[in-house]
């Protein structure tokens, strides 16, 4: 029985490589890659579904919602990294990579608090599987997906991405070490014309 991490669909925000508030909702483009990432969940016949509340990621849960039948729960653990300020301002607008910043941006959360939060997070979707029979599915985003890989996986032979692709699903064995049995997959694109925009931002 394994966890799936799910990172949301696609956003406007994400396309034009902006910061994202915490209020952005999917693009037309997330809602339909949503809708199809739903069907390949469906066929595994999660037991639970754990996600973010933010937006993005709660439209992309509701998705998965209607396809299983299954009513998610919600953590503020799966919320992705906060830029305070930055929020809002287009990722060329810095001349630094704020999206791997170690301090903290203004009114904002720093690299090593987010990264406790993941680890925090993870722990909160171990003990919910412990309780079930079957999968269980969690939707959050992009860096919470990639720090967990980074941090907390055993990566099994696959290669840490670069970025994590909307709707991409990563798969872990929950037992320890965590060993990494599907990363950023879209195979649930493919063919499409909804498949994942290597130029978006991931993160923020």
């Amino acid at each position: 029985m394994s966890i799936h991490f799910i990172r949301h669909g696609e956003t406007l925000l994400n396309a034009a490589r902006v910061i994202q508030p915490a209020d952005t909702p999917l693009g037309p483009r997330g809602l339909e890659q949503a809708e199809l990432a739903a069907q390949r969940i469906k066929a595994l016949k999660p037991a639970a579904i754990l996600s973010s509340d933010m937006p993005r990621a709660w439209q992309t849960a509701q998705a998965i919602s209607r396809a299983t039948g299954l009513t998610p729960q919600t953590t503020t653990l799966l919320w992705e990294r906060n830029f305070g300020d930055f929020r809002g301002k287009p990722h060329n607008a810095f001349d630094f990579d704020p999206i791997n910043m170690e301090d903290a941006p203004p009114n904002g959360e720093s690299l090593a608090t987010f990264h406790a939060r993941v680890e925090q997070a993870l722990a909160h979707a171990l003990t919910l599987h412990a309780t079930l029979n079957g999968p269980l599915i969690v939707v959050s985003h992009g860096l919470v997906i990639h720090s967990l890989l980074q941090r907390c996986v055993d990566l099994n032979g696959h290669s840490l991405p670069e970025r994590i692709s909307n709707t991409a699903v990563s798969t872990i064995d929950p037992a320890k070490p965590h060993r990494a049995l599907l990363v950023n997959c879209t195979t649930h694109l493919s063919g499409t014309s909804l498949a994942d925009d290597v130029k978006s931002l991931s993160g923020g």
